[in-house]
C-alpha cells in the first residue's frame, strides 16, 4: 500500500494493532514472534509514514494516542479484509471458491446439470457456475476467446491450447411415431429405414451433422424443410406424424416418461453415441482443479446417470 508516496505493509499494521491490544511493547513482540527493537523500529516506522504519533510510552507503561484511537478500528479493518483477501486467494487456488464461466449445448444442458449440479454443490457449496448455452462450435471460440472458463462438449478439440476430458457417452435413441409401421419393434435394422423421413435439428447444431451422417450410412431422407429448433420442437413434430427422428439418451431419460404417442428403439448392429467432454484452456489457472472437477462429474454421473448413459474412464495422466 501507498501513503504520501511512502510504503505502507500490513505487516506494520498488524504489529500496531497488537501493541494497541495488549498495551506493552514486550507481550506484544513475544506474541508476534520478533524481537521488541524490530517491533519498535517497525512502529516507529508506520508512525513516520502516516505522519502521526500512534503510541505514547512513558515510564507507566504503553498508550494509544489519539491519533492511535482514531485509526484502530480502521487498522481492524484492513487486517480483517487482508484476511479475507487470503482466504478467498486459497479458495480459488483450490477451486473451491470460486464462480466459473460454464458453457454447454443446449441439447445436453437442461438434461444433464439438474442431475449433477445439486450434489456438486452438496460435496463443494463454495462452488458456483454462471451457466450459457450455446452451440458446440460456439463454445470452444468462446473458450479459446476466454467467454469460458469451462466448456461442455461433444466436440473433441484439436487444438494444443486445450485440455480435453471425457466424461461420458450418450446414446442416440431412434424415435418413431406410435402407428408407425415399426411400431414395437426394439431393434430395427437399418434395411427397413431405407426412405425414411428424418427430422433433425438446425445446422447450427453439432447434432445436426452427426444425425446427417447416419442419414447417409442407412439411406434415409434428411428433411431440411421442417428443421426443429430445440428437442423438444423436434418430439411434437415426430408425434404429428411428420417424420422419425433421433433423439439424444438423457432426452429421453429426462422427459419422455411415458412416451404413448413415441416409440424408442435402437437400430441394429448400429450403435450410435456421442461422447460429451469436458473441456478448458491449458494455461487457466484452475486446470489442477479441473480435472479433479471433471472425476467427481464423472463419480456423480455414474451414481446417477449410469442406466441413461456410459461413463468415460478416467484418462491416464
Amino acid at each position: 500500500m501507498q501513503f504520501n508516496g511512502k510504503t505502507l505493509s500490513l505487516n506494520q499494521i498488524r504489529y500496531f494493532v497488537t501493541v494497541a491490544r495488549y498495551l506493552s511493547y514486550r507481550r506484544a513482540a513475544s506474541a508476534l514472534g520478533i524481537s521488541q527493537p524490530t517491533l519498535t523500529t517497525q512502529i516507529n516506522a508506520l508512525e513516520t509514514t502516516l505522519g502521526v504519533s500512534l503510541l505514547e510510552r512513558s515510564r507507566s507503561g504503553t498508550l494509544l494516542s489519539p491519533q492511535g484511537k482514531a485509526l484502530l478500528d480502521a487498522a481492524e479493518d484492513v487486517l480483517q479484509a487482508g484476511q479475507r483477501f487470503t482466504e478467498i486467494a486459497r479458495g480459488l487456488s483450490d477451486g473451491e471458491g470460486a464462480t466459473f464461466r460454464l458453457g454447454i449445448p443446449p441439447t445436453l444442458g437442461p438434461y444433464l446439470l439438474p442431475h449433477i449440479l445439486p450434489e456438486l454443490h452438496a460435496r463443494k457449496p463454495n462452488l458456483k457456475f454462471y451457466v450459457r448455452e450455446g452451440a458446440p462450435q460456439q463454445l470452444h471460440y468462446g473458450l479459446l476467446n476466454g467467454d469460458y472458463d469451462l466448456i461442455l462438449s461433444p466436440l473433441s478439440s484439436k487444438s494444443s491450447q486445450v485440455v480435453v476430458q471425457p466424461l461420458f457417452t450418450e446414446p442416440l435413441k431412434f424415435v418413431i411415431p406410435s402407428d408407425h409401421h415399426l411400431a414395437g419393434q426394439k431393434l430395427v435394422h437399418p434395411s427397413q429405414l431405407g426412405g425414411e423421413k428424418v427430422l433433425t435439428l438446425e445446422d447450427r447444431h453439432h447434432f445436426h451433422y452427426q444425425v446427417h451422417e447416419i442419414c447417409l450410412q442407412i439411406g434415409a431422407s434428411l428433411q431440411r424443410d421442417y428443421e426443429g429448433t430445440s428437442l423438444d420442437t423436434l418430439r411434437q413434430m415426430v408425434v404429428m406424424g411428420m417424420g422419425v427422428a433421433f433423439l439424444p439418451g438423457l432426452y429421453i431419460h429426462s422427459e419422455l416418461h411415458k412416451p404413448e404417442a413415441l416409440h424408442v428403439c435402437e437400430i441394429e448392429g448400429m450403435p450410435i453415441q456421442r461422447e460429451h467432454s469436458l473441456a478448458w484452456r491449458n494455461t487457466s489457472p484452475g486446470r489442477q482443479s479441473f480435472r479433479a472437477l471433471a472425476a467427481l462429474m464423472r463419480e456423480i454421473i455414474s451414481e446417477r446417470l449410469s442406466e441413461a448413459v456410459i461413463v468415460s474412464e478416467q484418462p491416464a495422466e
